[in-house]
């Protein structure tokens, strides 16, 4: 079935339903995709509950009613087929209402999210053109390319004036201060977490309130060079994008302090912001100021667990994610990158490939995650899984020997 086809498919089922509970992922894609699809579900006059989680297992899926999963759920094999799904992650649930591009061979890693699946299907709802601006959120969020259908939406947001491309600093934050010293995507040593350096510099390139770009730009990469990789040096400055009809007009910005408030287990007030409401703004960016500081932390206080293997330890399971993508992405590395830490009642795991690295992180986890009781899964080149903490051990050896085979 094409993906045009099943999302049309998913569509009419939707607006069939008078009632549907909305599980999404925690992230800023996930979160995202639910709220799009919220969008389309109330202004077709449908009713609907919104559940923000960190992960799903086919036991937390409600068994009455109609059920939406979205950024999850795809790896279920053992889910009731009556369940609705939109997701890009590697599918294993064959259910009738499956909007997954990868059942379309599209790149779910590179050409669509969650949230650009979500945006295809409310189009099927009714006139949701506004919505690009939140599927702009999971590519962001994602690190997805602007390639494919993630291009055609984004080129449909932007001829219908939802979306407006700009040239500047690609850091998340109310201004310059907070832009470089809670930079983690990319992460910048020497000012990431060090606000003190940071508001040294910016005062230095300052000159009544007009900012010396150039010399900003050349400081700033002088300083980060060293630890850096190339690919986080590019990203600092490049496209940006101003959205409209949201509560934060920069999509970058949106995009961070939706992450933020649902990876720190807020996600009710991400969800919040990209149903456009401003109640909780102020403590939004607080809790993302907080989360960016915990992942900094967590950042310079990994600890390599192998010399063989990039295995690190956090003390914090709830910015695990966020730091693998700066350990494999922004600082210099040559092999795939695992961080695990401990997170409530279990221990979690993220993996990660660094650019030039190809390694199937979905199959490798989803495989030791099992051996140890765990449940693993997740991209090609970006996977997680969660374990017992108890099997932490037993998971780094079994991590060992799969990779050495």
């Amino acid at each position: 079935m094409s993906l045009e086809a099943a999302a049309a498919r998913l569509a009419d089922h939707l607006l069939e339903q008078e009632f549907v509970e909305v599980l999404a992922h925690h992230d800023a894609d996930g979160i995202a995709a639910a709220s799009i699809l919220c969008h389309a579900m109330f202004r077709e006059g449908g009713r609907f509950r919104l559940r923000i989680c960190s992960g799903i297992a086919t036991a937390d899926v409600p068994r009455d009613g109609s059920v939406l999963l979205c950024d999850f759920g795809s790896a279920l094999t053992d889910l009731s087929g009556d369940v609705m799904v939109v997701d890009h992650h590697l599918p294993h649930f064959e259910g009738d209402y499956h909007v997954n591009p990868r059942l379309a061979g599209i790149d779910g890693d590179r050409s669509l999210s969650a949230s650009g699946a979500a945006y295809l299907v409310a189009q099927r709802m009714g006139d949701n053109r506004d919505l690009a601006s939140l599927a702009l959120l999971g590519i962001l969020g994602d690190g997805q390319e602007l390639e494919g259908p993630n291009r055609e939406i984004a080129s449909e947001g932007i001829a219908n004036g939802f979306i407006t491309p700009r040239r500047g600093l690609r850091l998340a934050g109310r201004g310059l201060v907070e832009q470089l010293a809670l930079a983690v995507n990319p992460y910048l040593d020497g000012f990431s977490g060090s606000p003190d350096t940071a508001r040294t510099l910016v005062a230095a390139v300052t000159d009544e309130d007009d900012v010396d770009l150039e010399s900003l730009l050349s400081r700033v990469v002088l300083t980060a060079a060293p630890k850096a990789s190339v690919s986080a040096l590019c990203g600092i400055w490049g496209t940006t994008y101003s959205l409209g009809r949201e509560v934060i007009d920069e999509a970058l910005n949106l995009a961070a302090v939706v992450d933020a408030c649902g990876k720190s287990g807020n996600g009710d007030l991400g969800a919040s912001l990209c149903l456009r409401s401003t109640h909780a703004l102020k403590d939004a960016w607080e809790i993302t100021c907080r989360y960016r500081q915990a992942v900094i932390a967590g950042i310079r206080g990994a600890r390599r667990l192998d010399d063989r293997l990039a295995i690190f330890a956090v003390d914090d399971g709830t910015v695990a994610s966020d730091v693998a993508d700066t350990l494999a992405n922004d600082l210099v590395g040559t092999g795939p990158v695992f961080v695990m830490g401990p997170r409530g009642d279990h221990c979690s795991v993220s993996a990660r490939c660094p650019p030039g690295v190809d390694l199937d992180l979905e199959a490798l986890m989803r495989r030791v995650a099992e051996a140890c009781g765990g449940q693993g899964g997740g991209h090609h080149r970006r996977a997680g899984a969660r374990i017992e903490p108890g099997e932490a051990g037993r998971f780094r050896q079994e991590l060992l020997e799969a990779v050495a085979a």
